[in-house]
């Protein structure tokens, strides 16, 4: 891939100082940034391509922790959490290798064109969904829907998982990388939980579970299983530096306290907590304890948006309105979450996540010439640039997405692939897969 320098941007590090430089550049050579800072100081090396900057923002690329790729966007709606499952379960009751496969193109096209270079994805047929992701030259962590409960046998298998792990993990350069997925306490045995610690011990990778995502739910739990969720799961030896739960809504203060003490990460899914009812996330007090805590979309089907701009600013809105406190959750901490945070989630922050020498060039450059982010004004602590980027920026900025230096997006366009082709197909196919579920749709069961 060609070397290149972006020159003349606002630059956002999100380096551990919050480095903003006003007027930056960003080498890259080989995939990895080897050289960032003021433009004055930089030299840029003979034979390098060098890309205009000048009324941009270049930050790291976006993190999107916790996402589900789907066809059905826009069908499960109007439903609280416990309502909701046994519709979205007949999406895996209907699922095949080709329906997987168009899910996740598409899903990654629209991460990519609003600026997000790295997902985790938790979803069924995930070789095929590794295909889609090699098209596309998105960076992704996959993290299979395993169940082996009695009556669930419509999700992923423990053996899929394994055979998953031999044959993509740390393909594709290394963007393709490989997780132990658990759905959930109802779908799971202790067998499970404990086979993937095992497994996240031997192979080095890391677990992917839901956690205490609604009230109901976590009533649910404790009357079947005679434990809270994060207890249950402690039980089974999965908490650790490894593991990322999604959601944690509604954990206690003994609870904050134990996921910080194991190091255990938080996937916050704000948009969809809302949209499903579930609550709001005790955000600050996790961060607080010291617990990373990055963002995610949760998917088309619960969220109808994969936009981690969308995720950005509702995040900080729905802390500051659910407080009254307008201090709650500002501009800079939540821009972390998004990108080095979440890289820290993934287990990725010394590969990626923020803009430093060394790191893979995992990039967006956002446009900042349109309405929407008019009048600009940056200086070293971030100027008005800093908020507008997380409460007024969208897809609609985005010119420039780069995955391990490679320019993935060009002004709004994949470069891979037609967009217009995958769009096209997924269309059709998702046309097909909601039809299949309306079928289906007598055979659905409770969560429980």
């Amino acid at each position: 891939m060609p070397d290149f320098a972006i020159r003349h941007a606002a630059i956002f590090t999100v380096d551990p100082q919050n480095r903003v430089i006003p007027d930056g550049t960003l080498v890259v050579q080989d995939g990895v940034i080897t050289q960032v800072g003021d433009d004055r100081a930089v030299t840029v090396p003979d034979g390098c391509e060098v890309i205009d900057g000048r009324g941009h923002a270049l930050l790291p690329g976006l993190v999107d922790c916790h996402s589900h790729s789907s066809l059905m966007r826009g069908v499960t709606e109007n439903m609280p959490l416990m309502e909701w499952l046994p519709w979205y379960q007949l999406e895996h009751r209907a699922m095949t290798e080709e329906f997987a496969y168009h899910s996740a193109r598409l899903c990654y096209l629209e991460a990519l064109q609003s600026g997000t270079t790295c997902v985790m994805d938790m979803f069924r047929y995930m070789d095929r969904c590794a295909d889609a992701a090699a098209e596309l030259g998105l960076r992704v962590q996959l993290a299979p829907y395993v169940a082996d409960r009695p009556g669930k046998d419509f999700f992923s298998t423990r053996e899929e998982n394994r055979r998953l792990i031999h044959s993509h993990h740390e393909t594709q350069n290394g963007r393709i990388r490989v997780w132990m997925g658990l759905e959930h306490l109802f779908y799971c045995t202790g067998d499970a939980y404990r086979e993937a610690a095992e497994l996240s011990r031997e192979y080095g990778l890391g677990i992917h579970t839901h956690c205490s995502e609604q009230k109901e739910e976590e009533q649910a739990v404790t009357a079947e299983l005679g434990r809270r969720s994060l207890a249950m799961l402690d039980h089974y030896g999965i908490l650790g530096e490894r593991t990322l739960l999604a959601h944690c809504v509604w954990l206690n203060s003994e609870e904050i306290a134990r996921v910080a003490d194991t190091g255990t990460s938080i996937a916050h899914c704000p948009v969809s907590n809302a949209k499903l009812a579930s609550g709001v996330a005790p955000v600050p007090e996790m961060l607080a304890a010291g617990v990373t805590v990055g963002l995610g979309t949760d998917g088309p089907v619960c969220n109808n948006s994969l936009t981690l701009f969308e995720e950005m600013k509702f995040a900080s809105l729905i802390q500051k309105a659910t407080r009254l406190d307008a201090t709650a959750l500002p501009a800079d901490q939540i821009l972390r979450m998004a990108t080095i945070n979440g890289a820290k989630a993934l287990g990725l922050d010394n590969e990626i996540g923020s803009l430093e020498i060394g790191k893979k060039a995992d990039l967006l450059l956002l446009n900042l010439k349109q309405a929407n982010l008019t009048p600009v004004s940056v200086n070293e602590q971030g100027g008005n640039l800093v908020w507008n980027l997380v409460f007024a920026a969208g897809s609609a900025n985005v010119s420039g997405v780069w995955v391990d230096g490679r320019r993935l997006i060009d002004n709004g366009d994949a470069t891979l692939v037609s967009g217009g082709m995958v769009i096209a197909e997924a269309q059709q196919q998702g046309l097909a897969l909601h039809e299949a579920c309306r079928n289906l749709s007598h055979t659905r069961t409770s969560m429980v």
